[in-house]
């Protein structure tokens, strides 16, 4: 396979990269580092990406770069490029998550219909649910964001499903729920959460902490995201990604701290707007189309993350003890 991985110094987007790679697949890592989050991060994560065979780096801003050359010779599209994040997405944001989530994934679009491409499979989030009526949520449940990003991850997806059923453009868009794991995102709950656990800072919670999410590990994502761009899928499919373990916020500080042998100090704070009560979300199509079924439990995906903050944390004190040491020789 030759493969085009949109948002791929991302959380999700490196993860699937370097399984892609692992697998002997052709890789072309597209990326345009937005500040949306320290670009630090990402650029670190592209950096270990291009010491890896077969993969291919390319900076480049998919709202204004030609997209031709980039899908030259690909059968498989994973666009996971966007802007993420609910809170950020009102007001003055919101430009940002029009241009990055619905243009881009125009654009793309309008480049791969003229192309033959086996599959484009999106990156859609279970934001678009909203406060649902009912749990766990379906497919055929009607969408009813509660965010203004959640409202450009439904378009996004009602693009897609367009191009489909006009064009024939083989997608399918899979709505993720709470990706968790190795490399999360800085501005993400449980990426917060450990961090201050392992420094003592008190953790920022938004609301009571009752709030329910369904927690899925990233490496199940990555998996869902091969078996879609795989298998036989009809074009405009919509399929959630869920992990099957609903479980409070509160329950999640309980369990962080005791991987880490102690009390998580709590700072809190009214709920946020846009932030919604509970998702959780039905894997019966999944397993139906793809064959897929989440495999990590969250106790065990929690200590995969832990370990990575404490990995990260003694390679950043090598490199300024490195530092250090560098600038006192003589």
């Amino acid at each position: 396979m030759r493969a085009l991985v949109t948002g791929a110094a991302g959380f999700i987007g490196s993860n699937l990269t370097e399984r892609l790679v692992a697998e002997g697949h052709l890789v072309t890592a597209v990326d345009c580092l937005t500040a949306h989050y320290d670009p630090a991060q990402k650029r670190s994560n592209l950096d270990a990406l291009g010491r890896l065979p077969s993969c291919v780096i390319v900076e480049a801003d998919l709202r204004t770069s030609e997209l031709g050359p980039l899908l030259e010779g690909i059968d498989v599209v994973f666009h996971l490029s966007g802007q993420p994040g609910v809170r950020s997405s009102w007001d003055s944001g919101f430009p940002s998550y029009v241009e990055h989530n619905i243009l881009v994934t125009q654009r793309l679009l309008e480049a791969v219909r003229v192309r033959p491409i086996e599959r484009l499979v999106f990156a859609s989030s279970s934001s678009v649910y909203g406060n649902a009526p009912t749990y766990p949520t379906s497919e055929t449940d009607l969408p009813r964001p509660q965010s203004p990003y959640g409202v450009t991850k439904l378009a996004a997806e009602h693009l897609c499903t367009l191009y489909a059923r006009t064009w024939g453009v083989p997608t399918v868009s899979l709505r993720y729920f709470t990706v968790f794991g190795p490399r999360q995102r800085p501005d993400m709950a449980i990426h917060r959460l450990i961090e201050a656990a392992l420094s003592g800072e008190p953790f920022p919670l938004y609301g009571d902490g009752r709030q329910v999410r369904d927690f899925t590990f990233v490496q199940d994502v990555v998996e869902a995201n091969l078996l879609a761009a795989t298998g036989s899928v009809p074009p405009g499919s919509v399929v959630n990604i869920a992990g099957g373990s609903a479980t409070t916020l509160m329950e999640v500080i309980d369990s962080v701290g005791e991987l880490v042998g102690g009390r998580v100090n709590l700072d809190p704070y009214p709920a946020q707007p846009g932030d919604v009560e509970r998702t959780g979300g039905s894997t019966e199509l999944a397993a139906q189309l793809l064959g897929w079924e989440p495999r990590v439990p969250l106790h065990e995906g929690l200590a995969s993350q832990l370990a990575w903050h404490r990995e990260r944390a003694a390679g950043t004190s090598a490199s300024t003890r490195e530092r250090a040491n560098a600038a006192l020789a003589p």
